[in-house]
């Protein structure tokens, strides 16, 4: 069984910055309010602080897992520690974000989007990112053959590969028809993606190596229905 990185035995540090914007126009909200915890202990804050007219914070620095844990392919030691942050404004809706990973020696960014008080549509009062599937427990993923044939017409989606603005994310298995459907920026799926299967502390080629792949199968799937 994995265990949790004990917070009182870290030795490296991590930095984490939190960049806030309005949900409308993308615009920065400078004086927001972020409060800073350790992941399963909300109430114990570390730090807090406010963002500035570009709608950033200081660059905080945070305790991390020795930076050989992210290096080490047996994955037995968790190698990031977890945070929240609550974020207020004045005249937005409140959110928390938990499961924020921290890596020794690298520098985290945390986008968020505030909703502001009068907004009609949908929006969420906390977001739980889930952890890393290098460490965490997730079902094995659905075996699919390496190479598949084209014997049908209705099997390709687009008439040439193109680089999309927004892909469809189902989020569930395939089969599960009450499972929403998301819209998504490509380019905002593919840093999601990457963030969540490899670790920012790898050589540069093999997160350039794991990028292109990850590329590759989305591209994939655009192109066809598979």
């Amino acid at each position: 069984m994995k265990q949790l990185y004990a917070m009182q035995d870290a030795t490296d540090t991590g930095t984490l910055q939190v960049n806030v914007t309005s949900r409308l126009q993308n615009t920065p909200i400078k004086g927001a309010t972020i409060r800073l915890s350790y992941t399963g202990e909300p109430d114990a804050t570390l730090e807090s602080v406010q963002t500035d007219e570009s709608g950033q914070s200081q660059v905080l620095t945070l305790e991390a897992p020795p930076v050989e844990y992210s290096l080490d392919s047996s994955q037995e030691n968790q190698p990031f520690s977890l945070y929240t942050i609550q974020i207020r404004a004045e005249g937005y809706q409140p959110l928390n974000i938990s499961g924020i990973e921290i890596f020794s020696t690298i520098k985290a960014i945390q986008n968020v989007v505030l909703t502001p008080l009068d907004y009609t549509g949908r929006f969420r009062e906390s977001i739980d990112i889930p952890v890393n599937t290098l460490f965490g427990d997730y079902p094995p993923k659905i075996e699919e053959a390496e190479i598949k044939p084209m014997e049908e017409s209705g099997e390709i989606v687009l008439s040439r590969v193109v680089i999309p603005e927004f892909v469809v994310v189902h989020d569930g298995p395939p089969t599960d028809s009450r499972a929403n459907d998301y819209y998504v920026r490509y380019k905002d799926y593919i840093k999601n993606v990457a963030s969540s299967e490899i670790y920012a502390t790898w050589p540069d080629s093999t997160i350039r190596a794991n990028v292109l792949a990850i590329m590759s199968f989305t591209l994939n799937r655009v192109f066809t229905e598979w």
